[in-house]
Order: C-alpha cells, then sequence, then structure tokens
C-alpha cells in the first residue's frame, strides 16, 4: 500500500472560496456575515472535485490512501479573531470528512485547528476532540506562526502548547507542523514561509528539551524539513555546541520529515542523510508546485517515482510508502486493520 501523509483539499468546490471571501468581508461589516449554514456543497459537487483531480492522480501515479486535510493556505489564522477561525475551521474539517466518507477506501482525514493570534491554544481543543471522536481524524496540522509570517507565538517549546501536545497524546496523534499563508511581504508563502517554518521549527525542538517533557509526542516536519536534511551537519554541531544529545538521540524519535521535495536529487539527499525510519511518503499533490518539469516531462509533485529511484532497499521503500505511516500514525493504523489492510 502506498501511503501519502500529506493532501490537502485545494480542488474543494469554488463555493466555499466565495462563502470565506464573504466571511472576511464581513469583518468589517458585521450586518453581512456569511453564516455557516449558507454554505451548500452538495456530494455530487464533492465527487466531482476529488474524482477528477486528487483521485485521478492516485490512480495515474499508484497511490493508495491519502491523509487529508484542509488547504493549507487557506487556513489564515491571522484574519478575523477566534470565532472567525473557529467557524472557518468547523467548515473546512466538515468538508474532508465527507470526503472522506464519500471516498472511503482513498481518504481518510486530518484536522485544521481554529487558531488565532494571541488566543489561548486550548480554545483549539473542541474541534480537536470532534474532529477525533466524531469524525475518525488520524492527525492535526499545527500553525506554530498563526500571525502569518510575523511570528509572534512563542516557540514550540513553550508552555503555551502544552495543552495541545497533552491532547494529542491522549489521542496518540501526530502534528504535522504546517503555516499558513503569509502576510509578510518579505516571504513568498511557498517559496519562503513554508521552508523557513519546516527549518524554523526544527531548531526550536533542537534548542530546547520538549521531548524530555513529552517522550511520546510525534511532529511530521513537511516540504522534506526545509533547509534540515542539507544543513544536518549544521544542525549536528549546533546540537554539540549547544551540550545536547545526539540528534539521533535527542530528536529523532520524535520528529520524521515528509518526502515533499520535487526532485531526484532531493530525494537521494533526504534518504541519504536522514534514517530511512524518520521519513514518510507524501506528494502535497495539486499543492504549492503543480507544473510538469521539463527536464524530466514528469509532474514535480509525482514523488513516488522519485522514492523508487532512489539508492535504498526493498525494505527500505516500504518503510517510506507504508510502514512509517501506519507506526507514527496509530489510528491511521487502527483504522486499516479493522478494514483489513
Amino acid at each position: 500500500m502506498i501511503i501519502d501523509i500529506h493532501g490537502h483539499y485545494t480542488t474543494a468546490p469554488k463555493a466555499l472560496e466565495a462563502w470565506r471571501n464573504r466571511q472576511i468581508a464581513g469583518i468589517n461589516s458585521p450586518s453581512e456575515m456569511a453564516k455557516a449554514s449558507e454554505l451548500k456543497i452538495s456530494d455530487d459537487e464533492l465527487r466531482e472535485s476529488i474524482e477528477s483531480n486528487q483521485l485521478r492522480l492516485m490512480r495515474e501515479r499508484g497511490l493508495d490512501l491519502t491523509i487529508f486535510s484542509p488547504r493549507a493556505s487557506f487556513m489564515a489564522h491571522h484574519i478575523g479573531d477566534f470565532q472567525i477561525s473557529s467557524t472557518w475551521a468547523a467548515i473546512c474539517n466538515e468538508l474532508c470528512y465527507r470526503v472522506s466518507e464519500l471516498f472511503p477506501d482513498h481518504f481518510i482525514p486530518a484536522a485544521m485547528l481554529p487558531q488565532s493570534p494571541g488566543v489561548d491554544i486550548a480554545t483549539c481543543i473542541p474541534e480537536l476532540v470532534k474532529c477525533v471522536q466524531e469524525y475518525g481524524n488520524v492527525a492535526i496540522n499545527l500553525n506554530p506562526d498563526p500571525s502569518g509570517g510575523h511570528w509572534t507565538s512563542p516557540p514550540l517549546s513553550d508552555p503555551y502548547w502544552y495543552p495541545i501536545y497533552e491532547k494529542m497524546i491522549e489521542y496518540d496523534l501526530p502534528a504535522m507542523i504546517h503555516v499558513s499563508t503569509s502576510c509578510n511581504a518579505c516571504f513568498h508563502t511557498t517559496g519562503a514561509h513554508y521552508l523557513n517554518a519546516d527549518t524554523t521549527a526544527f531548531m526550536q525542538c533542537l534548542t530546547s528539551d520538549l521531548f524530555r517533557e513529552f517522550p511520546t509526542l510525534r511532529f511530521v516536519i513537511p516540504h522534506g524539513g526545509g533547509a534540515v536534511p542539507y544543513h544536518w551537519g549544521r544542525f549536528r554541531g549546533l546540537a554539540q555546541e549547544l551540550k545536547k544529545p545526539l540528534l539521533k538521540d535527542h530528536l529523532l524519535n520524535n520528529v520524521f520529515f515528509d518526502t515533499c521535495v520535487y526532485h531526484q536529487k532531493g530525494i537521494d539527499l533526504l534518504t541519504g542523510v536522514i534514517p530511512v525510519d524518520n521519513i514518510l511518503f507524501a506528494s502535497e499533490m495539486i499543492g504549492a508546485v503543480r507544473g510538469i518539469d521539463p527536464e524530466t516531462g514528469h509532474y514535480f509533485d509525482d514523488t513516488k517515482r522519485y522514492v523508487e529511484a532512489a539508492h535504498i532497499n526493498a525494505d527500505e521503500r516500504y518503510k517510506i510508502f507504508e510502514g512509517n505511516a501506519r507506526r507514527v500514525y496509530p489510528r491511521l493504523n487502527a483504522a486499516l486493520n479493522a478494514k483489513g489492510n
């Protein structure tokens, strides 16, 4: 089985974006604020948006299952207040759940949290609980910078985040550390803000004792880990200078990387530097990079072919494609076992 752990609903029906635009406009004109009950998206519209996009490409590329969460750039936690984020997260999470119900063999949901800058992170817990208990979510997306590129939140090691970590441990959930849209003109959302955040999150973990406090906490750092694999020697050296344990002892029981790198040499470096036990297959399909690579004639985000061509053995390839996902996402593993997979 090929399990893609990084999928976003980037092809949702246009009615979703239209409703969101009305919600944002309503922030300054409360009488015109869009109501959740006014959003109408039929099952047929959901089917069409999936069958002609994600599911079509999954079949073409030989992918079996996608962990499916709301579109990351749409989270936009910096817009409005907690109530705005709460309503928006609930709508987006419900749509991903409905997709998983329509295509249960191919999609399983992960939750967006209703984060809001300066607001107690514990306010996100009711949505998390609902998504796990009612929707069967197997993971969450945690935004380390809900300010949208200005980094006003405490580092991930700060007790501010502990209520979410405690709930993750209770439910045995991993978190993908994933920022949203950048509203800082210095940082392009997908080309800079995403990769900066991946690297920043890793460094926050390296410089802290977070995983001594929460030894079973699990983070997935997307986009191949940002700059981390490329600068692995720098991070090893920094850990040594800071009198931290070796990285393999300090972080690699808790931190994992996906394969959203988009070229063969990048995957070769990732699999050559990072232990295979810490790499999970992902494509972020129909996401940040959608075009065809003129050097290969294949889509940049057709990441399965890179893993297949990497210089790793069959057992290592199995771990990346399936085994590690089952281990890092225990609720996914339980759901697959219940289906006989």
